[in-house]
C-alpha cells in the first residue's frame, strides 16, 4: 500500500516563492522580474498561482536564491498530481484484457 500526502502539503510552488523567498528579501515583482531576466507578467502570474512553474524558471530561482530546483519542480508536480486527484473518480480507464 502506497504512501499518501495530504492535499495540504502540496502547495503551489509560486505561492511558497512568494511568501517563503520574495517577501523575506522584501523584493518587488517588478525587481524580480528584472533579476530573473523574464517579464514582470511572467513573475506575477507564477507568484499568483495562475502560472505553473517551468523547469527553466526553477533553474532561474535556483541560480537568484540556491534553492534547488529539482525541490521545486517536485513541488510543482505534487501540486498538479494534487489537483488531478481531486477528480481521480470521474477518470475511466478500460482494463487490459486477462
Amino acid at each position: 500500500m502506497a504512501i499518501k500526502m495530504h492535499a495540504s502539503l502540496a502547495v503551489h510552488p509560486g505561492d511558497w516563492l512568494k511568501t517563503e523567498i520574495v517577501a523575506a528579501h522584501g523584493l518587488k515583482v517588478g525587481d524580480l522580474a528584472d533579476h530573473l531576466c523574464v517579464t514582470l507578467q511572467t513573475v506575477s502570474r507564477l507568484l499568483n498561482q495562475r502560472q505553473d512553474l517551468t523547469a527553466d524558471m526553477a533553474i532561474r530561482f535556483e541560480k537568484l536564491f540556491g534553492i534547488d530546483a529539482d525541490t521545486l519542480v517536485r513541488m510543482q508536480m505534487r501540486h498538479d498530481l494534487s489537483l488531478a486527484r481531486q477528480h481521480a473518480d470521474a477518470l475511466e480507464v478500460k482494463p487490459l484484457a486477462a
